[in-house]
């Protein structure tokens, strides 16, 4: 009985080992990072926009004296909220519709990488972006809007912006694989500013007129923006597990649409 040596291409195409797989993810993530430090056309709006708002309206109104809220406060939360979801929609949303385009979905699907690790590195950016977004807006609104919250305040911060930015890029996802490259950034952009006014992101609620405030709890930011000023110590309306559970529907539904979108485009690219 003879022993046959595999080629080196066969024993390359077999499958890849946990530790070449945990390689595969960060060198994706890795890549990722670079590319968006690369294109200031998205990190420098993604992170400085919510940080401009939040100076010329959180900081610029000052507190409300004798008011039930302060703005700094208040505005910190809905502007943090704002930010995460702007960072969800345009990295995955617009980013995903461009690179489909181009056919770099394709590429990626035939090389042995990880299906996984393409959206894993596309959700890890989004989330250092909501980190980068939260700390910003936390730094300006401790030094410039005399906020003061306890140690457990900023954790509940910040670990609700960050997770509830897993909706909206679960959103983003299914933006970029329905929209086309050329149709994605103003498909985003119609979304997410009337949306984030709409659902009291940019002033308090209270402010709006009352057929948006009716319609506000049907927004999913809304959602993510009550559960943000609860975090900060501010009345809400409703319970918590209602705005969650709104939440999780609305990623359900977004993930369905992904799925359908990228059946339909499985074979598809963009000129």
């Amino acid at each position: 009985m003879s022993t046959t040596t595999l080629p080196s291409e066969i024993r390359r195409a077999a499958p890849l080992g946990t530790h070449w797989r945990l390689r595969a993810y960060f060198l994706e993530a890795w890549f990722e990072f670079l590319k968006l430090l690369r294109l200031p056309g998205y990190a420098l709006p993604t992170l400085l926009f919510p940080a401009l708002f939040y100076s010329l309206f959180g900081l610029g109104l000052g507190r409300f004296s004798g008011g039930r809220f302060d703005a700094p406060t208040y505005l910190l939360a809905s502007y943090g909220a704002f930010g995460v979801i702007g960072a969800s929609l345009f990295g995955l949303g617009v980013s995903v519709a461009v690179e489909r385009g181009q056919g770099w979905m394709a590429l990626k699907r035939a090389s042995p990488m990880p299906p996984g690790a393409y959206l894993a590195a596309k959700l890890a950016m989004s989330a250092l972006f909501g980190v980068l977004i939260v700390l910003l807006l936390s730094t300006l609104a401790v030094t410039f809007g005399g906020v003061r919250l306890p140690v457990s305040g900023w954790l509940h911060l910040g670990v609700v912006l960050v997770l509830g930015a897993l909706p909206f890029s679960a959103f983003g996802l299914a933006v970029g694989s329905l929209a086309g490259p050329n149709s994605a950034t103003p498909l985003v952009n119609i979304l997410y500013l009337p949306l984030g006014f709409a659902s009291g992101l940019w002033f308090p609620i209270q402010m709006l007129p009352g057929p948006l405030r009716a319609a506000a709890p049907w927004l999913p930011p809304y959602h993510l923006g009550e559960l943000a000023l609860a975090a900060v110590g501010l009345e809400r309306a409703g319970p918590a597990w209602a705005h969650v559970a709104a939440l999780a529907g609305f990623t359900g539904l977004s993930l369905c649409a992904a799925v359908i979108g990228f059946r339909r485009d499985s074979d598809r690219t963009w000129g």
